[in-house]
C-alpha cells in the first residue's frame, strides 16, 4: 500500500537525520501530504507529537552512546542538536530520570524508545459509518481555550475547560441567546492547530443577524466538503485514530 510505504519512508528519513536538522516539510512531502496534516496524522495515529517522538529517539541514542562508549556529555549535546550541555542534561533527566553523567553507572535504569514502523493489522470486524456532504459557509460562536497536542495534557485540560464553562454558565447563556431554554445543547470546534497546541471552542451555530456579547468569539467556517462520521458512544479519540489510520489511507 502506497500510504504504508510513504509513512515508513518518512520514518527512514527521520531516523537517518536524528543528528541533523529534520525538516517537517520534507517529512510531510515524503508522506505525500501537507506539513499541517502530517503532524496531525502522526499525533493521532501514534499518540505522541512528532517533535516528542524525535526528542525521545535522540535521547535514546544519546543514552546508548553515553552508556557504552567513551562519549562526553558535551559531545552528545552537540551531536543531538542541543545548544548547550546544560540544555541537554535537563532534557536527558526529564526523559531518563537521571543526569547524563550517571548513564554509565552499573544498575542505572534508562528508557529506550525504539524506532517506529507502520503496519496494518487487518480486523474487519468494526465498520465505520460515514457520509460525504457539502455545506455552505457558516459561523459559530462561543468561548475557547488553548489545549496541548500532548494527549495526556489534553485529557486533563478539556474537562477542566468544560467545568469552568459550566461554572460560568456559558452553555446556558449560549442557549438563551438562541432562544432555547429547555436543553443545554452545544457543539465543539477544534481549530488553529500548531505543533504544540490547538484551540478548543465550546460553541453553537450563529444565526444571521444575531448580536452576541463581546465575551464570545466568532469562528467563520468556509464552504467545504465534509466527511461526517457516526460516533454512537461519543468516544472521539478512538474514532480520530481510526479516521487517520484507516479511513484516510483507504479512501
Amino acid at each position: 500500500m502506497d500510504w504504508l510505504d510513504n509513512m515508513n519512508a518518512t520514518m527512514d528519513y527521520i531516523e537517518t537525520h536524528l543528528t541533523d536538522e529534520i525538516s517537517y516539510d520534507r517529512a510531510a512531502q515524503i508522506a505525500c501530504c501537507s506539513t499541517y496534516h502530517f503532524q496531525r496524522m502522526f499525533s493521532y495515529i501514534t499518540g505522541v507529537p512528532l517533535s516528542e517522538y524525535i526528542r525521545r529517539r535522540r535521547l535514546t541514542l544519546a543514552a546508548f552512546e553515553l552508556q557504552t562508549g567513551d562519549f562526553k556529555v558535551i559531545d552528545a549535546a552537540l551531536k543531538y542538536g542541543y545548544e548547550s550541555p546544560e540544555a541537554f542534561s535537563r532534557a536527558f533527566k526529564k526523559l531518563h530520570g537521571v543526569m547524563p553523567v550517571s548513564a554509565r553507572d552499573i544498575g542505572v535504569s534508562l528508557k529506550a524508545y525504539p524506532r517506529m514502523t507502520f503496519n496494518i493489522t487487518i480486523k474487519g470486524d468494526v465498520e465505520m459509518n460515514y457520509r460525504i456532504t457539502q455545506r455552505e459557509a457558516f459561523q459559530v460562536f462561543g468561548v475557547y481555550t488553548d489545549v496541548s497536542t500532548d494527549r495526556e495534557k489534553a485529557f486533563e485540560q478539556v474537562p477542566q475547560f468544560f467545568r469552568k464553562c459550566d461554572d460560568d454558565l456559558v452553555p446556558d447563556e449560549i442557549n438563551a441567546l438562541l432562544g432555547r431554554f429547555h436543553d443545554n445543547y452545544t457543539i465543539s470546534a477544534l481549530y488553529g492547530h500548531t505543533e504544540s497546541t490547538f484551540k478548543y471552542m465550546l460553541c453553537n451555530f450563529l444565526p444571521k443577524g444575531l448580536v452576541i456579547p463581546d465575551k464570545f468569539t466568532v469562528l467563520a467556517v468556509p464552504v467545504s466538503t465534509w466527511a461526517v462520521f457516526d460516533v454512537p458512544d461519543g468516544d472521539m479519540q478512538p474514532m480520530w485514530r481510526r479516521i487517520w489510520a484507516e479511513w484516510f489511507p483507504a479512501s
